[in-house]
């Protein structure tokens, strides 16, 4: 983050956020505290000797900063607009209604000794499951963070969709999921069984044989900016690349507080200089309140079926007749 965008943060931080000056600790000398944190995992006893505060200061300064963040949710969540019609990208071209695309990913945190069972992965790691939707331009559009490690993807779906501050999907729009996600109106799965992974087209030098092939290939070239923007955040926020120290509930607060500031020094820097080297209910953006219009429920459906199958089928005509 460069000199300007971080006063941008800080004056966003005082004027919508509410974050002060008590006396003590200048507005901008809190801030950076909470950066350092998050971007290089330090531990309150390195912050104690580089800031001469005492821990206790720290802490209280780490933990005003993150409510503030938390509390401009609304302004630093992206929106998320469908793919027009008259689209020339050519990864997006044929996602006409799209909104972005949506996945899962875990995150590492520290649990009591009682719930570890509840959190620990089929890899055996003490995670939580977090859900990120994000646009075409990787900003985030929604996350929640909260759920346990062994919980599946499509259940933390489900809840996104049907909580109090849910995830907004109006009808006609959609997100495109991978094969672990339920195939239905809102949500656009790949053909399960079908190649479909980036590194199967790279290394096999086969072209595609039908209409599912094709499609599973523009699906997970469109689908990878979900890899890419959770890779970029790990990147940036060394805190979320190990378990760190705090109660769960401020673990998960941390993990949207990082997301919000990745989307906020992407719209504040021309050049993302990480990108060009490579949800608790409370703490939920709050969606459009007219949800007579939007999707509440995950289900297969056979005219979405129809639907896929149909627009994979124009994808596999249009490719053909391009090769003569």
């Amino acid at each position: 983050m460069n000199t300007n965008a971080f006063a941008n943060l800080c004056d966003l931080l005082q004027i919508q956020g509410g974050l002060t000056e008590d006396g003590h600790v200048s507005l901008p000398k809190q801030v950076a505290t909470f950066l350092i944190i998050l971007a290089h995992h330090k531990k309150n006893r390195s912050l104690q000797v580089r800031f001469c505060k005492s821990g206790e200061t720290v802490s209280k300064y780490f933990h005003k900063v993150l409510k503030a963040v938390i509390s401009i949710q609304s302004l630093l969540f992206a929106k998320a607009l469908p793919v027009e019609n008259d689209c020339i990208d050519p990864t997006w071209k044929k996602c006409k209604s799209c909104l972005g695309a949506l996945d899962g990913t875990y995150i590492e945190v520290t649990d009591p000794e009682c719930d570890k069972s509840r959190y620990r992965t089929r890899k055996g790691k003490v995670c939580t499951n977090v859900l990120g939707v994000c646009n075409r331009d990787m900003n985030f559009v929604y996350v929640l963070s909260g759920w346990e490690g062994s919980t599946s993807d499509s259940r933390v779906l489900r809840d996104a969709i049907t909580r109090r501050n849910s995830l907004k999907i109006p009808h006609g729009n959609y997100y495109l999921v991978d094969a672990g996600y339920t195939n239905g109106p809102g949500f656009l799965a790949p053909y399960r069984g079908t190649r479909y992974h980036i590194r199967e087209w790279v290394q096999g030098a086969r072209a595609p044989r039908n209409h599912q092939e094709l499609f599973n290939k523009k699906h997970s070239s469109a689908r990878n900016v979900t890899e890419r923007c959770f890779g970029l955040l790990k990147k940036r926020w060394s805190i979320l690349r190990s378990p760190s120290f705090y109660p769960v509930k401020i673990q998960n607060q941390i993990i949207i507080a990082c997301c919000l500031l990745q989307n906020f020094i992407r719209k504040n820097m021309d050049i993302d200089p990480e990108e060009q080297s490579i949800l608790v209910e409370d703490h939920l953006p709050v969606g459009d309140d007219n949800i007579a219009n939007m999707i509440d429920v995950v289900e297969n459906t056979n005219e979405w079926t129809q639907w896929r199958d149909n627009l994979a089928i124009e994808m596999y005509e249009e490719w053909r007749a391009s090769r003569g």
